[in-house]
């Protein structure tokens, strides 16, 4: 998912993660889970670099380093190269976001992603297609799969739990199975 969360951490924060459904890539949920992991990683080591290094190489290898080294400093601890590079990236972007116009960043409004409208639709029962559900709300099958990337089956199971779907407003999205194309240049223009 976005944010790289391990699946046993990603139970630990309360995500659901199995054959049918990932949700580290529910970017909201996921986003959540990784924000409480750098929240309890600062309230147990004190700074946002060491919860930085924790996030990268999670809360128990940190403390083996700090009890190995006797320092609970990051800028004073020998790490493994991809946890130092990854703290120094996270200043870095940083930095970057706080002064972007320092670094060469001019972003317009239209350079930027903008997430198109979708509605929301709670389940909480069996969906033994998916394809079938998003046909009865008018979007197609890859449509529903890219605005809910944590969907990993064709199917939902009955878990009692309640899902929160993303359906996509925007129908100029989707090309229906019945409209033939006589030239296929015709989509490229």
């Amino acid at each position: 998912g976005f944010w790289q969360i391990m699946k046993g951490t990603a139970l630990e924060y309360g995500l659901e993660v199995n054959s049918k459904i990932d949700e580290r890539y529910n970017l909201e949920k996921s986003t959540i889970a990784a924000c409480q992991y750098f929240q309890d990683s600062y309230d147990k080591f004190g700074s946002w670099t060491m919860a930085a290094a924790a996030y990268n190489m999670g809360n128990n290898g940190l403390s083996r380093v700090i009890a190995e080294q006797g320092s609970n400093n990051y800028y004073n601890l020998y790490l493994n190269t991809e946890t130092s590079r990854y703290v120094f990236r996270i200043i870095a972007i940083k930095d970057i976001m706080q002064h972007p116009k320092k670094y060469g960043f001019m972003f317009r409004k239209r350079d930027l992603y903008t997430m198109s409208r979708y509605k929301i639709v709670e389940v909480d029962s069996t969906i033994s297609s998916l394809s079938e559900f998003a046909r009865y709300y008018g979007v197609n099958y890859k449509l529903l799969k890219q605005f809910n990337p944590w969907l990993r089956s064709t199917s939902m199971p009955n878990s009692r739990k309640k899902y929160t779907f993303k359906i996509p407003l925007d129908t100029s999205l989707i090309v229906f199975d019945n409209i033939r194309v006589q030239n296929e240049s015709e989509l490229l223009d």
